[in-house]
C-alpha cells in the first residue's frame, strides 16, 4: 500500500569539536595519516562535555521546523531515533521534548531504537500513524555521540565514527510516496555488534570492573560486511519487487554511512552507483542512527529530490539487520 506524505522541513546538528583523521591516528596508535588512507575517513565531529544528545537533538529539531516554517507546538508526535539513548530511562525524545518548550504540552514522545537503522523504521511508523489518522504532523529526531563509548585499542570499531543530530518534519497527506519497505534481522549475528552494559544483564553492583570494561562499543566489522553482503542481492531484489520498481529507475542512494568499504560495495551494485550516492562518510563518518536522515538532509539541500524521481534508502543495523525503503517523491 502506497502511504502518501511529505518532508516538510529537515535539519542537522553538529557538535562544535572537529576531530582530523591526525588526531585520532594518535589516539589508536597509527603513523600519521593511516586513518583516511585505511578507512577513507578526514574528519568527524565529537562532543564536548556540555554537548548531548538530546542538546544536539534539539537544535537539529529547531532546524527542520524553522525549514518548515511550523512553530513549535503545531507538531502531533516526536519520535526519537537514536542507536544509543541520553540515558537507559526515560527516552531521547523525552528530553528533546522537554528542551524545546514542550514539557507541559503532552504531546507524545517516544523513541524508537532499530540501531543504525532507527530513521528508517521511525519513518515507517510515523508513516502507520499518518494512515491510522493518528497525527497529521511529526517529527523524527535522530541524535548520536558515538564518542562516548569507543574503544581505541580496535581502530575500526573506533576511528571511523562521528558524533552528530538530524531531525526530519513530516506531514500527512503530501505528494511524495512511500512505495515500499522492509526490515529483515537475522539475531545469529547478535554479537557482531554490540554495547553490552547500560541494560538489565550486567549489574554494576556484581562486578564494576567487567561493567566499566563492557560499557565500551565493541564490532567485528569484517564479521558484519560477510553477514550483511551475502544477504543484500536477495534483499533489494525484493523490497524493489514490492515496490514495482528497479534499480535502473533510483535516482538517489539515500545510505546509511557505515564505511567507506560498505559504501563502495553499495555504489558497485546500483547502475551509475558513485553519481547516484549520498556519500558523506568522508567528512562525518559512521554517525550510527543519524547517518541516513543526514545524507537525506543532504540530498534534500542538494535539491536532489525532484518531483517524481525515486529513493533508495538502505543501511544495515546491529542484530544484524537489514532495512530499506523506496520513495517516490
Amino acid at each position: 500500500m502506497e502511504i502518501g506524505f511529505q518532508v516538510a522541513g529537515a535539519g542537522i546538528a553538529l557538535p562544535d569539536r572537529v576531530v582530523p583523521s591526525e588526531e585520532v591516528d594518535e589516539l589508536i596508535d597509527r603513523p600519521s595519516g593511516w586513518t583516511e588512507t585505511h578507512l577513507g575517513i578526514r574528519q568527524r565531529y565529537w562532543a564536548n562535555d556540555g554537548e548531548t544528545s538530546s542538546s544536539l537533538g534539539a537544535a537539529a529539531a529547531t532546524a527542520a521546523l524553522n525549514d518548515a516554517g511550523w512553530a513549535i507546538g503545531d507538531i502531533d508526535v516526536i519520535v526519537g531515533a537514536c542507536a544509543v539513548m541520553e540515558q537507559p530511562i526515560p527516552g531521547t525524545a523525552v528530553f528533546v521534548q522537554r528542551r524545546l518548550g514542550l514539557g507541559q504540552s503532552g504531546i507524545p514522545a517516544f523513541d524508537v531504537n532499530a540501531t543504525c537503522l532507527s530513521f528508517l523504521v521511525a519513518f515507517e511508523t510515523v508513516l502507520a500513524g499518518f494512515a491510522l489518522g493518528k497525527w497529521r504532523r511529526a517529527l523524527i529526531v535522530g541524535a548520536d555521540i558515538a564518542s562516548a563509548a569507543l574503544d581505541f585499542s580496535d581502530p575500526e570499531a573506533s576511528a571511523i565514527f562521528g558524533d552528530g543530530a538530524a531531525a526530519v518534519a513530516l506531514s500527512a497527506d503530501g505528494p511524495h510516496r512511500l512505495l515500499a519497505a522492509r526490515l529483515s534481522t537475522f539475531g545469529d549475528g547478535a554479537d557482531l555488534c554490540r554495547l553490552e552494559a547500560g541494560g538489565t544483564r550486567l549489574r554494576p553492583h556484581d562486578d564494576l570492573d567487567d561493567f566499566l570494561a563492557r560499557s565500551r562499543f565493541l564490532m567485528d566489522g569484517p564479521g558484519v560486511f560477510r553477514a550483511t553482503a551475502k544477504r543484500f542481492p536477495a534483499f533489494i531484489e525484493q523490497l524493489l519487487s514490492e515496490a514495482g520498481t528497479g534499480l535502473d529507475q533510483i535516482d538517489t542512494v539515500i545510505p546509511h554511512q557505515a564505511s567507506a568499504a560498505a559504501l563502495e560495495h553499495l555504489k558497485r551494485a546500483v547502475p551509475d552507483g558513485h553519481a547516484r550516492t549520498v556519500d558523506i562518510f568522508a567528512d562525518h563518518g559512521n554517525q550510527i542512527a543519524v547517518g541516513m536522515p543526514h545524507a537525506l538532509y543532504h540530498a534534500r539541500a542538494a535539491g536532489r529530490l525532484t518531483p517524481g524521481s525515486h529513493s533508495l534508502l538502505i543501511g544495515t543495523s546491529a542484530g544484524v539487520s537489514l532495512g530499506g525503503a523506496v520513495i517516490r517523491w
